[in-house]
């Protein structure tokens, strides 16, 4: 018997194909309830305001890079998405005269250009690695900055991207945002097609995927148009390159960063609850992430919102 289709898009995989009664139990929880879901690999921690919340996920960076040494180098991977913790993290480096000639940066994901077959080129005005640059490793001091060579940027020949995980870089966190489709990176749910056409991938098969190109969510292209576009959905490409979850759990920990900003009060409180029941379901891949041994969540408490009917 086939899983329901998609409320939103029948050809798609996503979180409203799962039980209704999962979601409308996610849907109850409290702020309390969330920070019960906590156990061990598996931590919730909540903030009361968004500075402290921003300089908490600037900490992570500074934490990753205070441990690298010559012998011993160590990165981080990162999000655009959210993006207020690049500037704290390039002022704090610089306060703290912090060297990264050891240490490491991954940028998780980029926009893919279908018609030259390539990353989008810094200039594009969505390119996610002008935005790490610009508000983050631009402002570094020059003597304090990492090598050009220890940035690693995807591309859409990812077999060098990928190498970078295997060159003996330990990777200290991989941080992420959720976007409405519930991913992590550009890892959306899969389409409804081929021997996926009844069930989504298990998760042990989701789990295989390397960084590689991918095909976006109609969600995911609703969402970035609305959070970095204006609204402007024809700017927004329709493919991207990711980190997959084979580089993912090479991460010695996964920290997930909820402002109520990207996600909404629903997908907030789901993607806790899988994981934390152990609920994985490749329709709604952040729920993967209840197998990895050590994943946080971080919540503004002011962007939990509820999910209660309010007509607006």
């Amino acid at each position: 018997m086939p899983r329901k289709l998609s409320h939103i898009a029948p050809d798609w995989w996503d979180y409203t194909t799962l039980d209704s009664a999962l979601i409308n139990d996610a849907a109850k929880l409290t702020e309390r309830d969330l920070r019960q879901l906590s156990r061990p690999g598996f931590k919730v921690v909540m903030y009361d305001t968004l500075e402290d919340f921003y300089l908490a996920e600037a900490l992570e960076y500074i934490a990753a890079w205070k441990q690298a040494t010559a012998d011993n180098p160590v990165g981080i991977c990162g999000p655009i998405g959210p993006t207020e913790q690049l500037p704290l993290v390039a002022r704090l480096v610089n306060e703290l005269g912090l060297s990264l000639k050891h240490a490491h940066f991954w940028g998780m994901d980029e926009w893919y250009d279908d018609k030259t077959k390539k990353e989008v080129p810094v200039t594009h005005a969505l390119s996610f690695e002008r935005a790490d640059r610009e508000l983050c490793f631009d402002r570094i001091q020059k003597k304090l900055m990492m090598p050009e060579s220890n940035l690693h940027f995807p591309k859409a020949k990812v077999a060098d991207y990928v190498k970078t995980w295997h060159a003996g870089v330990r990777c200290a966190v991989m941080q992420g945002g959720q976007g409405d489709i519930k991913h992590w990176a550009f890892n959306d749910p899969l389409k409804r097609t081929g021997k996926y056409k009844d069930a989504p991938p298990s998760p042990a098969e989701y789990r295989k995927l390397g960084t590689r190109i991918v095909e976006l969510h109609p969600v995911t292209l609703s969402q970035n148009a609305r959070t970095s576009g204006g609204g402007n959905i024809t700017m927004v490409p329709k493919m991207a390159i990711t980190v997959g979850p084979q580089e993912t759990w090479l991460a010695d920990k996964v920290s997930i960063w909820h402002a109520g900003a990207h996600d909404n009060p629903l997908g907030q409180r789901l993607t806790a609850l899988m994981i934390s029941k152990r609920l994985a379901d490749a329709a709604v891949p952040m729920s993967l992430l209840a197998d990895h041994p050590n994943v946080q969540f971080n919540y503004f408490r002011g962007g939990l919102g509820s999910c209660s009917v309010e007509m607006h």
